[in-house]
C-alpha cells in the first residue's frame, strides 16, 4: 500500500474517531446536566408546588359549588361523592402545606371542617334538605372563618344562588 493511501486510511479513521468521542461526550452532557449541581444547590431540580390559593381554586372552590348544586337538585348520590371530594382536597391540601404562619395546617382544616361536613353527611343520608341547606352555610362559615384567621378576609365565599356562576363573593371588602 501507498504511502499515501495509508496516511489518507488514518486520517478517516481520526476523523471518524474524533466525531465518535464529540457524539459521545454530546450525549453525555444531554443525559447527565438534569443532575448536575456544579451551579450550587439552588440549581438542584425542585418539584412544583401548588399554592394554598392554587389548590383552593382549583380543588376546594369547585367541590364545594358542585357539593351545592347537588344539594340544590337533591341528587344525594352525588351530593355523598362531592362530600367526599372535598373532605379528601382538604386533607391533600394540609398535606401539602403541613403549616402556614406556624400553624399546623391539617388541624387548623380538621377543626373547621369537620363537624360542618359530618352534618352534611348526615343531612345526605338523611335527604333532608333544609338541614343540608343549614349545614352547607355552616361549612361555607367555617371556611370563611379560616381566611380570616389567616389574614385573607378578602376571600370570602357564600352559598351560591342559581343566578351565580360561582361562590366567590368579589362585592364584600376585607374586613382585616
Amino acid at each position: 500500500m501507498s504511502r499515501r493511501k495509508s496516511a489518507s486510511i488514518w486520517h478517516r479513521q481520526s476523523a471518524v474517531a474524533v466525531i465518535a468521542v464529540a457524539l459521545a461526550a454530546s450525549l453525555a452532557i444531554v443525559i447527565l446536566a438534569p443532575y448536575s449541581v456544579a451551579a450550587g444547590p439552588e440549581a438542584a431540580h425542585t418539584e412544583y408546588l401548588p399554592s394554598i390559593s392554587d389548590l383552593m381554586i382549583a380543588t376546594i372552590q369547585p367541590r364545594h359549588e358542585r357539593l351545592w348544586q347537588a344539594g340544590q337538585d337533591k341528587n344525594w348520590e352525588f351530593a355523598s361523592y362531592e362530600t367526599g371530594n372535598l373532605r379528601g382536597a382538604f386533607n391533600r391540601l394540609g398535606l401539602a402545606h403541613p403549616t402556614v404562619h406556624d400553624i399546623l395546617f391539617p388541624e387548623m382544616i380538621s377543626s373547621v371542617t369537620k363537624q360542618p361536613l359530618d352534618e352534611l353527611n348526615s343531612a345526605i343520608q338523611s335527604k333532608n334538605s333544609t338541614a343540608f341547606a343549614k349545614a352547607y352555610s355552616d361549612l361555607t362559615s367555617a371556611c370563611n372563618s379560616c381566611h380570616q384567621a389567616l389574614n385573607h378576609g378578602v376571600v370570602e365565599i357564600r352559598v351560591p344562588s342559581r343566578a351565580s356562576a360561582t361562590d366567590l363573593d368579589t362585592n364584600r371588602r376585607s374586613q382585616n
